[in-house]
């Protein structure tokens, strides 16, 4: 009777967030309102879907002075941005990493994601949601579905080998789909 190797067992190991985020950053993810007046953010993130929730205290945290549904919005639709650059481009890969730079205005919040570019052959052009990605049987392409019924407006640079997505959230969610739900 052949030998089974034994099987791993994997334990979840809790890391120090300075592992990660520098002391002058620390107030990027601190979820609070004590620093809410910047021009500008940007961060380089890892390519680790573990850190995910880092990517969303960042998000969250840029715009802890706004709204509840301002921030569970554009939290949402960056977490969508991010998350597309770790599964569809070599940011995902072992080593890879994508930046997030969140700009404020009156108007509102821009946030663009800076990927390591596709992994496919992608033709060069514009990204197109999926026509169906907010059909709720569908089980994938909901992101950038999600960005273009929501954010004000989005686009991208149209280069695979290095991605760009932006999209602009409007302080104003009145006239936003949001505000119907």
């Amino acid at each position: 009777m052949p030998v089974s190797a034994p099987e791993v067992v994997r334990s979840e190991v809790t890391v120090p967030m300075t592992s990660f985020i520098q002391p002058y950053h620390s107030h990027y993810f601190s979820g609070r309102t004590d620093r809410p007046h910047f021009r500008q953010r940007d961060y380089s993130f890892p390519g680790l879907p573990e850190l995910m929730p880092l990517t969303r205290l960042f998000l969250d945290t840029c715009v802890a002075d706004c709204s509840d549904d301002y921030r569970y919005l554009f939290t949402l639709l960056g977490s969508e941005l991010a998350g597309n650059a770790i599964r569809h481009s070599r940011s995902g890969l072992p080593g890879g990493f994508y930046d997030l730079q969140v700009r404020r205005s009156a108007q509102g919040m821009h946030l663009t994601c800076r990927d390591q570019g596709s992994t496919a052959s992608i033709r060069a052009g514009q990204f197109s949601p999926d026509p169906n990605g907010l059909n709720p049987e569908v089980e994938a392409g909901r992101g950038l579905a999600m960005i273009d019924a929501l954010a004000t407006a989005w686009g991208d640079n149209g280069l695979p080998e290095l991605r760009t997505v932006w999209f602009f959230l409007a302080r104003d969610l009145d006239d936003n789909p949001w505000s119907q739900l």
